[in-house]
């Protein structure tokens, strides 16, 4: 026995060696003797891990390193300086633009009919995926489905992002959005730019995001919603109706609270534009006791006031209100009084 423990323990202590050598560096990812040429890899490639199994016919840009153990799909196309860092994989009809970064285990694209789009500067966290078949029972096999993502944003570890569920729609994300850990956005949802999801955000298809919106953490909204711009969404709010511009909401079936009054301060909004913003708010949801008009009326009233129906941004939050009431919309998140006063305070 103890002589098997001597001959087993210095093999231990090499694998437990060779693994560190192995997992401790950065990419590249190799020695200078493990460099192939681009000719070699059949593209334009600077840096193949020779683990990684990269397609003859894909298109890579130049300064590109894909690290050990990723995959490459024969319809990929990657810009100039992506890194591939171990075990992530492109696939399908995939396009990368420059500076894009997939981070370990990060999946990309799908072998599906349809295309996968992803601009610039965007970077995919740690077993994130991107670009894969909807959850849509009404999705039929065969299809095509798409995927459009812009530049500059960081999807992060274990988010799943969804094509589209019929070959006429298309997922799309903007420019410079943080999307958290955990996030889901699932088929045909249109998200603008400059929004922040935080941890375990889940959009159900269809639905429309603005821009300069901001979510905390474990908010679910259903499917259709429309979430305004300037709009902010309190923690473990379950959204079922549309949310105004400018608003903020919350509640285990959110609830109009107010106005987003910090995010339009760190936004620029001057202080005539935020009182004007107050005024109008009190006028549609805060309406006298002698004051019996419905909210159409309201809204009507607000328009044709002198002073309030000229500033653009009450323009912009009326408007909004009243496309939610169209047919094909979830009309507006309800209103409570009990919240408001406080928070629409100086």
């Amino acid at each position: 026995m103890n002589s098997l423990s001597r001959i087993r323990r210095p093999f231990t202590i090499a694998v437990q060696r060779l693994n560190l050598r192995s997992f401790s560096s950065s990419l590249p990812y190799f020695k200078e003797e493990d460099k192939l040429n681009p000719t070699e890899t059949g593209s334009n490639c600077s840096l193949v891990h020779p683990s990684a199994v990269v397609h003859p016919e894909a298109i890579l840009g130049q300064g590109v390193s894909v690290g050990p153990f990723c995959t490459v799909g024969a319809s990929a196309k990657l810009g100039n300086a992506c890194q591939l860092y171990p075990g992530s994989h492109i696939s399908g009809n995939t396009e990368l633009g420059d500076n894009c970064i997939l981070m370990m285990g990060a999946v990309v694209g799908d072998d599906i009919p349809g295309r996968t789009i992803i601009g610039s500067n965007n970077i995919v966290g740690h077993h994130a995926v991107v670009g894969i078949k909807c959850q849509d029972m009404k999705y039929k096999p065969g299809n095509e489905c798409f995927l459009e993502i812009g530049d500059n944003n960081e999807i992060r570890e274990y988010t799943s992002v969804h094509r589209s569920s019929h070959p006429n729609e298309t997922t799309i994300i903007g420019d410079n959005n943080l999307i958290m850990g955990s996030c889901h956005i699932a088929h045909d949802c249109k998200i603008g730019h400059n929004n922040i999801f935080a941890n375990n955000t889940l959009l159900a298809g269809h639905v429309t995001v603005e821009d300069y919106t901001h979510t905390a953490g474990a908010t679910v909204i259903h499917q259709f919603c429309h979430i305004g711009s300037f709009s902010f969404i309190g923690g473990g709010s379950v959204v079922s109706q549309d949310v105004p511009k400018y608003t903020m909401v919350c509640g285990e079936r959110a609830g109009l609270r107010g106005l987003n009054l910090e995010g339009l301060r760190r936004r620029g909004f001057s202080i005539v534009e935020i009182k004007s913003l107050r005024a109008a708010y009190r006028k549609i949801f805060m309406p006298s006791e002698g004051n019996l008009l419905g909210i159409e009326d309201r809204l009507t009233e607000l328009e044709k006031d002198e002073e309030l129906g000229r500033i653009p941004v009450v323009c912009l939050m009326v408007k909004s209100i009243r496309d939610s009431f169209a047919e094909d919309r979830r009309g507006i998140c309800k209103f409570s009084l009990t919240f408001n006063k406080g928070e629409l305070e100086w």
